[in-house]
């Protein structure tokens, strides 16, 4: 089972959400979370490198209405073996890859 913490950063920006995009973003890690024990991502959970920041991915979703849903992570040491350990950075729209 994969194991996850998150940033303080991530936990501020997620705080800003509506409960809309919460339950959208919640649907979207029950997606990943299957996604990350079969090693293999869905095209429509579009995780991908983001530029100009090693280490750093971006998983992207709709949010519905307005721009799309994006949270960024980087993986850590596993805490379980042969588990993948997930660090959440941060949660919102496309202006959280300033600072990912």
């Amino acid at each position: 089972m994969p194991t996850y913490e998150t940033l303080p950063r991530f936990t501020r920006d997620l705080e800003h959400l509506t409960p809309e995009q919460h339950r959208r973003f919640r649907r979207t890690v029950a997606a990943f979370v299957n996604d990350l024990r079969t090693g293999r991502f869905r095209p429509g959970l579009r995780v991908k490198r983001v530029q100009r920041a090693a280490g750093i991915y971006e998983l992207t979703w709709s949010m519905g209405t307005g721009p799309a849903g994006r949270a960024t992570f980087e993986y850590g040491a596993e805490v379980h073996p042969g588990a993948p350990h997930v660090i959440w950075r941060r949660i919102g729209t496309h202006d959280i890859l300033t600072g990912p």
